[in-house]
């Protein structure tokens, strides 16, 4: 299955190097030199040249885009990486995003909120995007004082949300 690990950003230098935002907790193995990544669109497969960190930031060359002109018509690209279904991330208390997507969505005390249809990534945190019966997106932080428990085997995800996170809004009338 092919999974996100990344969107190209701006060019960086003369030399064809990228800026990555990384959608990957494991950046070293998924942009290690050598390894072939699917783009979407035209690009199609990308064999990265070299990496190496700036900053905070993970920089990337590309194989045939030694240019700042050919990393800039990158600029935007989502990039995957073929990995197995059954493949789980080393360090516990991880998940793969689409090992969440489609998990349903608890209260401690039993009743449902919804299923997650995404997992947000934000600089500070992730957020799990659920949907509820309704169709409401409610927004739930992902840290382990809200979702104490994630059981993958039953597809299922218990939260502690604290008063007011998923309460159906108020009727405007």
């Amino acid at each position: 299955m092919r999974v996100v690990v990344g969107r190209i950003g701006k060019p960086h230098g003369l030399r064809g190097q990228v800026t990555v935002e990384l959608r990957t907790d494991e950046p070293d193995e998924r942009f290690a030199q050598g390894s072939v990544l699917f783009a979407d669109g035209a690009v199609g497969k990308l064999t990265v040249a070299e990496i190496h960190w700036h900053s905070g930031r993970l920089l990337v060359s590309f194989v045939g885009y030694e240019s700042r002109s050919a990393a800039e018509s990158l600029r935007g690209t989502m990039v995957e990486v073929e990995r197995d279904e059954a493949a789980s991330p080393t360090e516990q208390d991880e998940y793969y995003d689409s090992a969440l997507i489609g998990c349903r969505v608890e209260t401690l005390r039993g009743e449902l909120v919804g299923l997650v249809d995404d997992v947000v990534h934000l600089p500070s945190q992730e957020l799990l995007s659920v949907v509820t019966a309704t169709g409401r997106e409610v927004l739930i932080p992902f840290v382990s004082q809200i979702v104490p428990t994630v059981d993958l085997a039953n597809r299922r995800i218990l939260i502690d949300p604290p008063i007011g996170l998923i309460e159906e809004p108020a009727d405007a009338n």
